[in-house]
């Protein structure tokens, strides 16, 4: 109730900063839900009132209206009443989808701190402590984060039930997509390490696996320690492939694989028949 309170105080403050009355709210508001037709955007003064001092929560369509009469970040006012969008990653962790699926997050405006300086002793050959090895953070505005990539990524977390890759790729990981690289690759691979890891999309959802086309058809193949079958589809009307996986970011030690079900003891009495000796 303190932070609904404190939150209200502070709308009220924003407002008498930019020399608004509550009746200028009503008008702008009222106009703003005429142009967009939505009634929801309209706030009498009696409301606006109650919400800055006595504990009313806005609605999102009048805290959308009241960052726009303030001319204030909506996500600012969000963060008012205790809804901060930066904290959404690590809020993830609450939830852990069973289905692989596309991460669907896009945010427009507000800044993230990012590494700017790493130290000149960096070696990417080399595995290192990298939050040692940066020297400086940044703040970079979220909008300009496009201009920092030439290619086109997206990202990907791998379901607690999905084994397809397993256990080279683990239940759970974060996985990087190049949608560039949206092509099969044909070679001879030495090893499982070199062979294209690919994001595929079917009627049934998404999957991490091993790709190879052949006469319209596409072969869906899990590694060979999964308990996942391998699964030939039509190409491309039942699988598409999104890109091939260049990142992954996975955690050991946190998943272990689900209980085999306990065998109940049989009630009745069974006799083994004889195994057969087969002579050499």
């Amino acid at each position: 109730m303190d932070t609904v309170l404190s939150a209200g105080k502070k709308l009220r403050e924003i407002r008498e900063q930019i020399g608004l009355t509550l009746r200028d709210v009503e008008i702008a508001s009222t106009a703003l839900a005429e142009v967009r037709g939505i009634e929801e955007f309209m706030i009498n003064p009696s409301r606006l009132s109650d919400i800055e001092t006595k504990g009313v929560v806005p609605s999102i369509y009048r805290l959308y209206v009241l960052s726009v009469i303030y001319r204030t970040d909506f996500t600012q006012l969000l963060k008012l009443y205790g809804v901060d969008l930066g904290a959404t990653a690590a809020d993830f962790t609450i939830c852990r989808p069973a289905k692989t699926h596309r991460l669907e997050i896009v945010t427009d405006s507000g800044s993230v701190q990012v590494p700017v300086k790493l130290d000149p002793g960096f070696d990417l050959r080399s595995t290192t402590n990298l939050g040692r090895m940066i020297q400086d953070w940044g703040v970079v505005p979220l909008q300009y984060l496009h201009e920092l990539s030439k290619q086109k990524y997206t990202y990907a977390y791998i379901g607690i039930e999905d084994r397809t890759m397993y256990p080279l790729i683990l239940p759970g990981s974060f996985v990087q997509v190049d949608e560039e690289r949206s092509r099969v690759e044909e070679s001879r691979w030495r090893s499982e390490f070199e062979r294209p890891i690919y994001f595929v999309e079917t009627r049934e959802g998404y999957v991490c696996c091993w790709c190879a086309v052949r006469k319209g058809e596409i072969i869906l193949q899990s590694h060979p320690l999964s308990p996942v079958p391998p699964r030939i589809l039509k190409h491309p009307h039942e699988a598409e492939i999104i890109g091939q996986v260049i990142g992954l970011a996975m955690r050991l030690g946190e998943w272990s694989p689900p209980r085999e079900p306990e065998r109940q003891p049989s009630s009745e009495l069974t006799v083994s028949e004889p195994k057969e000796v087969r002579r050499r």
